[in-house]
């Protein structure tokens, strides 16, 4: 149970003490893929929906995903986050909405959880904007893609194909 900050000695959750730990600049850049239906893409590329622009309502709820972390996971600190960016991008050959999300902050703690938050967040807004159309929509890949900062130092993911 030593490899896992989680957990107390009597191995029930906590919330890591990061109080010790100087602030420093830390990123995290996060993934998320939704996969949908050849009408159900060029509704979104038209900007067909009913509910109406499905990329620019996906971007903001990323983005409030990210601000809110804290509250929906049970042991992340609150992070004051520098900036948050999401990029959304439509794969034609994929039939899917290709989701990036970055986060930057000057603290205690990683932005990890936040820029996975704003991926699956903003992928989980693309499903609602689009359900009625389609009921079979996939979202998948939800990953770290890279960070930087801390004390376990920097990631990369290697993409496979993208």
């Amino acid at each position: 149970m030593e490899d896992f900050t989680h957990f107390n000695d009597q191995g029930r959750a906590r919330m890591v003490n990061v109080g010790e730990k100087a602030p420093t600049h830390r990123t995290a850049a996060a993934g998320a893929r939704v996969l949908v239906n050849r009408t159900t893409f060029s509704l979104i590329r038209s900007g067909g929906m009913k509910k109406g622009d499905v990329l620019a309502a996906a971007q903001i709820a990323g983005i409030m995903g990210a601000k809110r972390t804290w509250e929906l996971i049970p042991m992340c600190h609150p992070v004051q986050v520098n900036g948050i960016d999401l990029t959304l991008t439509l794969d034609e050959e994929r039939c899917s909405v290709e989701i990036r999300a970055e986060v930057s902050c000057d603290g205690r703690t990683g932005v990890e959880m936040e820029a996975l938050t704003a991926a699956s967040t903003a992928a989980l807004t693309v499903y609602d904007m689009c359900k009625a159309v389609q009921r079979d929509i996939v979202i998948t890949d939800i990953r770290l893609l890279e960070k930087a900062g801390g004390v376990h130092g920097n990631f990369q993911r290697e993409e496979e194909g993208k």
